[in-house]
């Protein structure tokens, strides 16, 4: 491509400070930006990004499609809400639209495993339009592609073991409410845990008529699974509130968490295919105290046993940086809703990233 990339910003939270500035560094082009925060709406995003004026002001929700269509963007990235279903609206005005789409929402990485019918609806629109509509983040590299090139350098598998964690304050009250932080334990009960308990039957219903509501490894498992040419047979998971033994401030929450509330949850993902390897996946998403920090931790065991330990990971910043890179990829790629893992390997971009572009325009 021999122009600037045209970029549009879907969602204008913590999240998007990175993205925007991110593609801007890259050489792209932020054309437009939307969101449903009255306090944001109609504000130059010279106010978020800093510097001159833009002339580039944010969007209403209610207004996104104009904007869309007069823009006409190469790509939008959407950086709202985690489950699939919350950002459906957004992918589907993109694939109306024709417009290709990558987002952070964390069900969208791998969301025909949980949500099959909403996929296939966006799927059908891009494929008949011609976009590409993808999800992305932290989970592409450091709980998908790392994990499937160790395991390209083992000879045989029994097992597959990971964890992760993280401040969910970094990622928006959306997040934090998600996994439960602040809640009482009889609420978190309530309102997370009892959620999956549930028969097989009663998760396959929930899923089949767009109600079930997955734990990002539950997508993570159903990514590695395909990635790695496996067939499934089961899986289940299980919520599990976090605590502290002092009270916690969250900023995101605006509020203070008593002592023995949630903090947020841990929830345990497992996967029983028919290869005989099983892959076990936890991620703790909580408001971490003083002594907390980000870990990445996965064991492939079988010949040989390795394990990969990641402290301290900037998961914000990686995130996004994730998505950015992933951009041309997204352009390049056949028409639908599409999973990273069909797309290519992922790789650092240090020219601008229309030269990464196959298309000519």
């Amino acid at each position: 491509m021999n122009r600037k990339i045209k970029v549009v910003q879907y969602g204008v939270g913590k999240m998007s400070l990175y993205t925007m500035r991110y593609a801007l560094e890259k050489g792209c082009e932020i054309v437009g930006a939307v969101d449903i925060n009255p306090e944001v709406i109609g504000k130059d995003l010279s106010i978020f990004l800093g510097g001159n004026s833009t002339g580039v002001v944010v969007t209403s929700v209610n207004d996104a499609e104009r904007m869309l269509r007069e823009t006409k963007p190469d790509i939008c990235i959407v950086t709202t809400m985690s489950l699939f279903n919350d950002v459906y609206q957004a992918l589907e005005l993109c694939a109306k639209l024709g417009i290709n789409a990558i987002t952070t929402c964390e069900e969208a990485f791998y969301p025909i495993n949980s949500n099959p019918i909403s996929t296939k609806a966006i799927n059908a629109i891009a494929k008949e339009t011609g976009c590409t509509i993808t999800g992305s983040g932290y989970q592409d590299v450091y709980w998908g592609e790392l994990i499937s090139a160790i395991a390209a350098s083992t000879q045989r598998i029994t097992k597959i073991k990971g964890s992760s964690s993280y401040n969910v304050e970094d990622y928006g009250i959306a997040l934090a409410e998600a996994h439960g932080a602040g809640l009482t334990l009889n609420e978190f009960q309530e309102k997370v845990a009892s959620l999956d308990e549930m028969t097989e039957e009663e998760r396959k219903q929930k899923i089949d008529s767009c109600e079930f509501i997955p734990s990002y490894m539950w997508n993570v498992n159903g990514w590695l699974a395909e990635k790695l040419g496996l067939t499934v047979l089961s899986q289940t998971q299980k919520c599990v509130p976090q605590t502290h033994s002092e009270d916690l401030e969250s900023t995101t929450l605006n509020m203070t968490i008593p002592q023995g509330n949630a903090t947020g949850m841990s929830a345990v993902v497992t996967t029983t295919t028919k290869e005989g390897i099983t892959i076990e996946s936890e991620c703790i998403g909580k408001v971490y105290s003083k002594d907390d920090f980000d870990k990445n931790e996965w064991t492939i065991f079988g010949e040989p046993d390795t394990t990969i330990v990641v402290n301290r990971p900037a998961t914000v910043e990686l995130t996004c940086a994730t998505v950015v890179n992933r951009i041309p990829d997204v352009i390049n790629a056949e028409p639908g809703y599409v999973p990273t893992d069909k797309i290519g390997e992922p790789t650092f971009k240090i020219k601008p990233l229309n030269e990464y572009v196959n298309k000519v325009d």
